[in-house]
């Protein structure tokens, strides 16, 4: 009997069993970006307002990126592209100056990417209640991939001094307020805040397909589940922890190839 086939790597010694038909998601198109996304009005909490009010400058101190919302449109006349806007909710924390308090707010994102998806005319349903809707409309599914941004620079704006331009008060979701356990000040304000930020995304849009694969075997872990008895006393426990190298010695840089 031939020696059983692991994931990973395989030579020309392996045996293919079967070829088997798997139901999984084809990446139609993608795109990356990295976006410096510049005077993004920040919306503080109530506490934090007042502590703006009074600060003669902001220093920034993280951006958390909390929740990314995706909406998927076939253009018009060009069959096969889709637009997908994506909008970007941040918890904004900075220190103000003088005084030393932490301020919190939040801020929005929107951008829109056009990209291709193909044609597809079948409507799928499913009974899994968990199943994405999008291909029940003939719509691809969108993906969006992006990590918690670079706070780069927080502007402190005294409106009493400058023509700010006043914009369209956002609509929030009520899961993204409950967020923040206080209220969001969105009217008019005698200071406000204005971040910028750097924002890497991978968007990627996807069609429900069947592919035809290759099956060694079924898929059996070899490792067994290690985990302590109640007999294992704490040193124990702890002597079977690999060592944090990583933590001691820090990484060289990575060099930019932009």
């Amino acid at each position: 009997m031939a020696d059983t086939v692991m994931p990973g790597p395989v030579d020309a010694s392996a045996c293919i069993r079967e070829a088997v038909c798997i139901h999984t998601r084809k990446i139609f198109d993608a795109c990356r970006s990295k976006d410096c996304v510049e005077d993004l009005r920040v919306y503080p909490t109530a506490g934090s307002q007042q502590y703006i009010d009074s600060a003669l400058s902001v220093r920034a101190k993280s951006a958390e990126l909390l929740y990314v919302d995706v909406n998927v449109e076939a253009i018009t006349f060009n069959n096969g592209y889709y637009t997908v806007d994506v909008t970007y909710y941040y918890r904004i924390t900075g220190e103000t100056s003088p005084g030393g308090n932490t301020v919190t707010g939040l801020a929005i994102f929107t951008k829109r990417v056009m990209l291709c998806g193909g044609v597809g005319t079948v409507k799928t349903f499913s009974s899994d209640p968990m199943a994405m809707a999008g291909e029940a409309d003939g719509l691809p599914i969108a993906t969006v991939e992006a990590v918690d941004p670079i706070a780069l620079y927080l502007k402190l704006v005294d409106t009493s001094q400058c023509v700010c331009p006043e914009g369209q008060q956002p609509d929030i979701p009520a899961y993204i307020l409950n967020r923040f356990g206080d209220a969001i000040v969105t009217g008019d304000t005698p200071k406000r805040l204005y971040v910028t930020l750097g924002q890497f995304t991978i968007v990627r849009l996807e069609r429900d397909t069947q592919l035809l694969i290759p099956a060694y075997d079924y898929c059996i872990p070899e490792k067994e589940c290690a985990g302590g008895s109640c007999q294992d006393d704490p040193c124990t426990i702890f002597s079977q922890i690999r060592f944090p190298m990583d933590e001691f010695f820090p990484q060289d840089c990575a060099i930019n190839d932009n």
